[in-house]
């Protein structure tokens, strides 16, 4: 039985999976979205949303503390503390959103998206605003 046995291990020894989830981890806080496995993606968010709440604290020690777990990565620990952090500060948890996307052709592997809960809402107000505002210029 595999009670309380919690650690997703994904094939790969502990220091390549430590990797591999920090590099998400950057490539997520980067382009706000990334493509990958469903089982990555399910590894991904508690480690992604652990360091939106450190990034909410916005103190030294916190910015020391992602810096170590993004392996000093200084542009990912500023976007961290400086866009994503601020914008989940009336939410309790739940920063990110897996969105499946079916089988890859190759392998059959299940892919996902993994994105931030409040960067598609803040997207879509662009979206919306933008195109209203060039047909409101176009009536007159």
């Amino acid at each position: 039985m595999r009670h309380k046995r919690n650690t997703v291990k994904l094939g790969r020894s502990q220091a390549h999976r430590d990797a591999l989830l920090a590099n998400q981890v950057i490539s997520l806080i980067e382009h706000s979205r990334i493509k990958t496995t469903l089982a990555k993606a399910k590894a991904v968010r508690p480690f992604a949303e652990k360091l939106v709440t450190i990034g909410r604290k916005n103190s030294l020690h916190a910015r020391r503390l992602a810096l170590a777990y993004l392996h000093h990565n200084q542009s990912a620990v500023r976007d961290l503390f400086e866009k994503v952090a601020p914008r989940t500060v009336g939410r309790n948890g739940g920063y990110t959103r897996i969105i499946k996307l079916g089988q890859r052709h190759s392998d059959a592997s299940e892919m996902a998206y993994l994105e931030w809960v409040d960067q598609a809402h803040a997207e879509g107000e662009h979206a919306v605003t933008a195109p209203a505002a060039e047909h409101a210029e176009e009536a007159k």
